[in-house]
């Protein structure tokens, strides 16, 4: 049997210059050869990929260690550069200070304000493309970076598995600016905690409430008022009637959200929902969505963009102190209360970003999934992300998902019965169903290893990670993925990519896989330096040994072509 696992005596056998030969397969004393492809497959599945050495240094450890380690991350410090990569403002500002300072409103503004708006906008819309722009490169880069280094390998392959189970989309208005934030706050922080809490993060912040329009969802009943009345007596009716029209959003029922939330995000397609039910969750979140003047349309009486801005920024004074203090108490940490003149007050939450408006809310009594809801406003909510968190059938759902991710794209029953029931026992936490996954005997069947075909985002991070590359400019990578139809952050559509064979194995994907690992193999690859070239420490990385075809194909080409055919092998596109 042919391998080129890495082993203490690799270096020795393969002689001073390293000339790439066909090997016996050779173990470390005291670890079986079975033993060996269980670390690769572990470490295969638990991350993004071996880095080198990694294989070595967890066959130390032992596997339990790794995956006891791996299950709780916050038990590995991160390195410094890491650190400072989660103070870029596209990740650390919170929805509202985001919207506020790079929202086309602010933009648009500062862009007259220097002189350069003309009657068509053209120097305000340059400034807002290159923010954008800019915003969408430092969350991929601190993304990438993370991926590749982060000693918390779990934490980055859940956080790719769960933000596309709760998929949005940078390329829709205001996500823009939210993207960064939405992964930071939503999904990252609960990646390996419990799924309710998970549940509750994407459904109130600012990214998902944008993304899929509940933050229109309104009781039919509702009728937009032109001005807030606290603000009436400051426009008379001249000047009002002089406002430029606008369009009212706020216009009934909208079911985008509730829909996928039961479809996608928890119970499934076949989870035994109606199209009732779904027009109940909607009726239930109406009224949860953006604060005014902070993304979420006009602020009470600000007709211009920098009036919005100015009230938005004006919190904690006036009238309505007791009231403030109340909802800051019950909305916790990240709690923002706006007073405007007349006592008006504009509750949110500034950590997420959502504002629930009980003016828009349907406040009668909803039945779903045969549970009557109380009409009880706000609280409402949280009853139905309980009640659905908690369903059998988000529990299979999930975990047809988990073990569709982590073991084959056609899973078997057993296991996926074997995590719904962990699911359930557990109450949702994401950390135990995983270890019931990793100790599954289906995990480690060997009919599953070196069976999943990596999709062109995994395919990036593993190789990166196999030639320890350090990524410095992320723009060529997103041409990558754009190009091989996975843009980072840009899928379109609510279900999120998928990560099965089937979507990703064609011939032009695999054309450009072959022109990316040429370039990334002999280190000519811009904004990336590659500091490990040696073919036999990029093969390590493979979960199953190289074939004798691409030992011969690796052993016959020039020494500067031989890791770049490596990481193009049948191998190492599968893990």
């Amino acid at each position: 049997m042919s391998s080129f696992r890495s082993t203490p005596g690799r270096k020795r056998l393969l002689g001073a210059g390293l000339t790439l030969v066909l090997l016996a397969q050779v173990t470390i004393p005291g670890l079986a050869a079975e033993d060996e492809e269980r670390v690769a497959h572990v470490i295969s599945r638990l991350s993004f990929g071996a880095k080198p050495g990694e294989i070595e240094a967890v066959e130390k450890e032992g596997v339990e260690n790794y995956i006891r380690r791996q299950l709780h991350p916050d038990s590995q410090p991160l390195p410094a550069d890491l650190e400072k990569l989660g103070q870029l403002d596209a990740l650390a500002k919170d929805p509202v200070y985001l919207f506020l300072n790079y929202g086309k409103p602010a933009i648009k503004a500062l862009a007259k304000s220097n002189g350069q708006g003309d009657k068509d906008d053209k120097e305000a819309k340059k400034i807002i493309g290159e923010t954008y722009r800019r915003m969408y490169q430092e969350a991929a880069l601190a993304r990438v970076r993370r991926a590749v280094e982060s000693p918390r390998e779990l934490q980055e392959v859940m956080t790719d598995f769960w933000f596309n189970h709760f998929n949005i989309s940078q390329e829709k208005g205001l996500d823009h600016v939210w993207i960064g934030s939405y992964e930071e706050r939503a999904i990252r922080p609960y990646a390996l905690g419990r799924f309710r809490d998970l549940l509750g993060a994407t459904a109130h912040h600012a990214g998902m409430l944008f993304y899929l329009d509940n933050w229109q969802n309104t009781a039919a009943s509702y009728k937009e008022e032109r001005l807030a009345p606290a603000f009436a007596e400051r426009f008379n009716k001249d000047q009002e009637a002089k406002l430029p029209a606008r369009r009212n959003r706020f216009q009934g029922i909208n079911e985008n959200y509730a829909r996928e939330l039961m479809e996608l995000h928890t119970l499934g397609v076949d989870g035994g929902y109606s199209q009732k039910d779904v027009q109940e969750l909607a009726r239930v979140l109406t009224g949860l969505g953006l604060p005014k003047g902070a993304g979420g349309g006009r602020g009470p009486g600000g007709p211009s963009g920098q009036e919005q801005m100015m009230f938005a920024q004006n919190q904690g004074a006036g009238a309505g102190a007791g009231a403030a203090v109340g909802a800051r108490r019950r909305l916790g940490r990240g709690a923002i209360i706006r007073e405007y003149g007349g006592g008006e007050t504009i509750v949110g939450n500034r950590e997420l970003g959502y504002y629930f408006d009980p003016s828009r809310h349907d406040q009668g009594e909803k039945v779903l999934l045969g549970k009557v809801i109380k009409a009880e406003g706000e609280a409402e909510i949280e009853k139905v992300l309980d009640l659905l968190a908690r369903h059998p059938s988000t529990a299979r759902h999930i975990s047809f998902k988990l073990a569709q991710y982590f073991v084959a794209d056609k899973p078997p029953q057993t296991l996926v019965d074997k995590l719904s029931k962990s699911f359930s026992e557990s109450d949702g936490d994401i950390a135990a169903v995983l270890n019931t996954l990793f100790h599954s005997s289906e995990f480690y069947d060997k009919n599953y290893r070196g069976k999943k075909f990596k999709s062109p985002y995994r395919y990036v991070i593993s190789s990166l990670r196999a030639t320890d590359s350090r990524v410095e400019d992320v723009k060529p990578l997103l041409n990558f993925l754009k190009q091989t139809g996975q843009p980072l952050y840009q899928c379109l559509t609510p279900d999120g990519y998928k990560n099965t064979k089937e979507a990703w194995l064609n011939p032009d994907n695999l054309i450009n896989r072959l022109n990316y690992a040429t370039v990334l193999g002999t280190s000519r690859y811009p904004g990336i330096t590659t500091r490990v070239k040696d073919p036999s420490q990029v093969a390590d990385a493979c979960t199953t040994d190289l074939s004798a075809a691409t030992v011969s194909a690796v052993k016959q080409a020039p020494s500067q072509l031989k890791a770049a055919l490596v990481l193009g092998s049948p191998e190492f596109m599968m893990y």
